[in-house]
């Protein structure tokens, strides 16, 4: 089974988000990057299909020279080849330059299966995994917690939850499907595997050779960032001793506790 994986290079975020001073990315200086989450378990679910079935899995990136660090990354999880789709320092893409980005790549290759994180986590956007199929002309789905594939390879189910309900689609292969995390549980390098993804060789693909000028150009302008005002945690001191009863049972009541 010959399986794609696409990641995307983001922020190690794992405490207060900070800014850079010209408010225009985020100050990386003490986290580093890494990828989604959503796409490490991506990464791990392909590999062990491919141990199951056979065949090879492959990485893609659309991003700076600087993504092939995380491309090295998955290649010490187990993948076996990797492609950096590469952009010019500080152009930013949306989901649209993204998808046919990905797009050249994907259609190159003979491959049963592709997958994606739902979501990236600095951007949350959920539109490339659903564009890139409608570009490929595949089937998708969406979200999924569980994959299944029948010992033949010729079809796959995967099932996600939707409101407390297991919802399960079935679909031929070739398709692409994006999943979450907690879909398994990713395995650790080892130092092994560090040591062949360290001499690896990445094959980089510059932008303009993606088939879109949008990719070059950018096709997304940032204005700049701003992190979301958190709620301030409040108390209000009720009063001391006996004095604060009262006040103490008005507010359970209003809270609906007691009545």
């Amino acid at each position: 089974m010959e399986i794609l994986v696409c990641v995307k290079r983001v922020p190690t975020v794992g405490g207060a988000i900070t800014l850079t001073a010209d408010s225009r990315a985020i100050d990386t200086k003490a986290s580093g990057f890494t990828i989604s989450p959503h796409e490490e378990c991506a990464v791990e679910e392909a590999v062990r299909l491919a141990e199951r079935f056979g065949g090879s899995v492959t990485v893609v990136s659309l991003g700076p020279a600087e993504a092939q660090e995380q491309l090295r990354a998955c290649l010490a999880l187990g993948a076996s080849a990797a492609v950096l789709i590469e952009t010019a320092p500080g152009v930013e893409t949306g989901p649209i330059a993204t998808a046919a980005a990905l797009h050249s790549v994907a259609a190159s290759g003979a491959f049963d299966l592709i997958l994606l994180g739902n979501e990236a986590s600095d951007t949350g956007g959920y539109q490339v995994g659903i564009r890139l199929a409608h570009l490929l002309g595949m089937p998708v789905a969406t979200g999924a917690k569980a994959i299944t594939v029948p010992d033949d390879g010729s079809s796959l189910s995967a099932s996600r939850s939707y409101r407390g309900v297991t919802e399960t689609f079935t679909l031929p292969l070739p398709c692409v499907v994006t999943v979450k995390e907690g879909i398994n549980l990713p395995r650790y390098p080892s130092l092994p595997g560090r040591l062949r993804a360290k001499r690896a060789a990445v094959r980089r693909v510059p932008a303009e050779a993606a088939g879109t000028a949008a990719v070059t150009a950018g096709d997304v302008r940032m204005t700049r960032l701003r992190v979301p005002d958190v709620p301030r945690k409040q108390a209000t001191v009720l009063g001391q001793g006996a004095a604060a009863v009262p006040a103490l049972v008005a507010v359970l009541a209003e809270l609906g506790v007691i009545s």
